[in-house]
């Protein structure tokens, strides 16, 4: 018996699924990170994802490493020093540079010189964002910890926590250093594994990344709010004038085919963003309970941070679409209603039409009947003259005078045209 036929994607789709491991890391280590964006969708079909393999290939070749596969979308491998993970994703591309040699400084930016100065100005794209990650050994002292924290973060938006049941402490405030990077700090205790710090570092700049990434719906939001209230005080108005009747519905209707046109324009340029913001928003919701965090000396952590800084920002983008879309039915409703007023009028307007015509052929009509009422007298006049004529010569034969005979005959052949013009009429109804 043949084996059964696989799937030609059966492979490659399950692969799929392990391409991505969580790297081992020990501390102490430091992590740098950065995630590219090109300009525009990112997600478009005119995005040229060979360029963003052209630019890992050119960082690889720096510093004489192996190549990846052509068409891979990942790689992991050593970098002269380093380890780097390349991942392309839908929109992006990170790079994260593992390295064990820690700087005395903390979060030195010569760290981040890993990634040559020539090649990031050769990025075929944007930086959406850059990490500076410093992972060491958990003090046995928690005084210490709070001191590291104190130096090295904003108190006031610094988020600390217990992560994976006090597998780790990680710690960040969000911010931009003046460097340019983002600041996360990971204490571990001896007994935590590598992987499962891999897992935690994997899942920290992920919340990172796709924070970011989730931004850019807010971003938009901010860009189109102006625009969006005009549109909406325009139908309000359409509206207001509508119930009115203060122009003609026709005019109405044409003005708000035009606010609905650019309605939907906009809705139509914003969708992907939005709905791209939902999705990146629910996986650092995902990520955050991935943590599983707790207290540490009653700091606020990850997820409180997350409520009270970029959830707002979340709700706002939310409130956004929904107004596009109640705009979008507001505006569709009343293109209904005002083509249903149209509709009447113009039936009055055919109604009154018809009843115009009515009248025209009822006027017709009667002008048909005079004129072949008239027509039966003409005729009937020239029709008694000829048969007077016919008749005159009978005069002497039978002594009658010439308009006795005239008046014999006219009432025969007034009768006589008038059923001929009838049986033409017939004939031709």
């Amino acid at each position: 018996m043949a084996p059964i036929s696989d799937h030609p994607l059966r492979y490659a789709l399950s692969g799929e699924l392990h391409a991505r491991p969580f790297p081992n890391v020990t501390a102490p280590q430091v992590v740098a990170f950065l995630a590219i964006k090109q300009a525009g969708n990112g997600a478009a079909r005119n995005r040229d994802r060979g360029t963003d393999m052209a630019h890992l290939v050119a960082l690889l070749k720096h510093y004489g490493a192996p190549l990846p596969d052509p068409n891979a979308t990942h790689y992991y491998g050593a970098m002269g020093k380093f380890e780097l993970k390349w991942e392309q994703h839908t929109e992006f591309v990170t790079y994260t540079a593992f390295c064990d040699d820690l700087s005395e400084r903390p979060f030195d930016p010569a760290e981040f010189d890993v990634f040559p100065a020539h090649w990031l100005e050769a990025a075929p794209g944007h930086r959406l964002t850059s990490s500076l990650l410093r992972l060491m050994p958990l003090p046995s002292r928690t005084e210490a910890v709070g001191e590291h924290l104190r130096e090295w973060f904003v108190p006031e938006s610094l988020a600390v926590g217990h992560v994976l049941e006090e597998a780790a402490v990680v710690a960040s405030d969000f911010r931009i250093d003046p460097a340019g990077h983002t600041r996360f700090a990971v204490f571990v205790p001896p007994q935590t594994g590598s992987r499962r710090i891999g897992r935690i570092i994997q899942r920290l700049l992920e919340i990172e990344t796709y924070k970011t990434m989730s931004m850019l719906g807010f971003a938009l939001t901010r860009e189109i709010g102006g625009q969006v209230g005009r549109m909406d005080h325009r139908i309000s108005d359409l509206m207001a004038k509508m119930s009115a009747q203060e122009q003609r519905p026709e005019d109405t209707l044409n003005a708000l085919l035009d606010v609905s046109v650019e309605l939907e324009n906009v809705v139509a340029q914003t969708s992907f963003r939005f709905a791209g913001t939902a999705a990146y928003k629910a996986i650092v919701d995902e990520r955050i309970v991935a943590l599983r965090e707790a207290r540490f000396e009653g700091r606020q952590g990850f997820g409180e941070f997350m409520m009270r800084r970029y959830e707002p920002a979340m709700r706002t983008v939310i409130s956004m679409q929904e107004r596009l879309e109640r705009m979008s039915a507001r505006a569709l409703r009343a293109s209904d209603l005002l083509r249903t007023r149209v509709d009447v009028e113009r039936s009055a307007q055919n109604q009154a039409i018809l009843e115009s015509m009515d009248k025209r052929a009822d006027l017709q009509l009667r002008l048909q009947h005079t004129v072949e009422g008239l027509s039966v007298v003409a005729i009937s006049y020239y029709a008694v003259s000829l048969a007077s004529y016919l008749l005159y010569p009978l005069t002497d034969l039978t002594g009658y005078s010439k308009g006795y005979i005239t008046a014999a005959v006219t009432l025969p052949v007034v009768l006589l045209v008038w059923a001929a013009v009838r049986r033409v009429r017939q004939r031709l109804g």
